[in-house]
């Protein structure tokens, strides 16, 4: 069951990705970004969309099936963006009846969460972003009472092979040609990681069963469960010689942080890196059955066979 989606964010991390698995399963592609330059593929359609005007992403959603909602403004943007967006995303699902797909994060759960974290787990934010995120998703689940579908696919951090300012490729494997890897954390804490191509594919698989699942559903993706030992092991596997572990200066990034909001915002996530944390895929294990994920040597080889790659990105530094 294939239809018209509309993406909105098309330019971003999660948003390109989406753009591509939703062509590849057959789907009619809206790509949507602010200017309307989202893609020359010509199984797409590049349209102009600001999601800050409501009128123009209800005019946008006519006649689509599912709406991505793949938009992430930067950290520290959030508190003034994000309310408006996840309105007038809704708004745009209501009039459209489209199903309005999310990719969701684990902030959400907050420091104190267990270490494998599942959708039935209470919602205990102990960052301002978190809590951002929870209220995004209970705008989503209150609008379910109004007749909106809303999925959500929560994943870790992301990996890819384009560069797009993440903390994979920015910070942890920018020096890896050097020999040199760095870890924002401690090594022997469990990570969750998302590969991009996988997540945005289970999220098209998603799509094709809307109509079985609960008006507001949320799923976890778990992706790669890794401490940072076996993410270095696996990348000096792939680009074929040893690595030396660095770690990031946080003092550092602490004092710039003091006239950069952004870094700030960075510096908040810190406890992630020292917090063991996985999340459950069995959910969705269960109800895709036929998905398979890549095994972590592919990916690992396509993500450093393509390192010349690059892509436009808007958004933060985490997903």
């Amino acid at each position: 069951m294939t239809g018209i989606v509309l993406i909105l964010g098309a330019n971003g991390r999660f948003g390109a990705a989406a753009a591509r698995a939703f062509a590849n399963a057959g789907w009619e592609v809206r790509a949507a970004t602010r200017k309307g330059d989202a893609s020359s593929d010509l199984r797409m359609t590049s349209v102009a969309c600001d999601v800050m005007d409501r009128a123009a992403v209800i005019r946008t959603a006519r006649g689509a099936d599912v709406i991505v909602h793949a938009v992430n403004p930067p950290y520290h943007q959030w508190a003034k963006l994000m309310p408006v967006q996840t309105a007038n995303v809704i708004a745009a699902g209501l009039s459209s009846g489209a199903t309005v797909m999310v990719p969701g994060n684990v902030y959400t759960f907050g420091e104190n969460a267990r270490p494998i974290l599942g959708e039935t787990d209470a919602l205990a934010p102990t960052t301002r972003k978190g809590r951002l995120r929870v209220e995004l998703e209970r705008a989503f689940e209150d609008a379910a009472k109004q007749g909106l579908r809303t999925i959500i696919l929560r994943g870790g951090d992301f990996i890819e092979a384009a560069k797009t300012g993440n903390w994979f490729d920015s910070f942890i494997t920018n020096k890896v040609q050097q020999g040199k890897f760095t870890y924002p954390g401690r090594m022997d804490v469990v990570h969750a990681w998302a590969y991009l191509p996988d997540m945005a594919r289970a999220m098209a698989l998603l799509a094709d069963k809307r109509d079985t699942l609960a008006p507001f559903t949320k799923i976890g993706f778990e992706g790669y469960s890794l401490t940072g030992a076996e993410l270095q092991s696996a990348v000096a596997e792939a680009v074929g010689k040893p690595l030396k572990k660095g770690s990031v200066p946080w003092p550092v990034l602490r004092v710039i942080g003091l006239f950069n909001p952004l870094i700030r915002e960075v510096i908040e996530m810190r406890y992630l890196w020292n917090t063991p944390h996985r999340i459950d895929g069995q959910p969705l294990r269960d109800l895709l059955p036929e998905f398979a994920p890549t095994p972590l040597p592919d990916a690992m080889d396509e993500i450093f066979a393509g390192q010349h790659k690059t892509a436009k990105f808007e958004g933060a530094v985490h997903p």
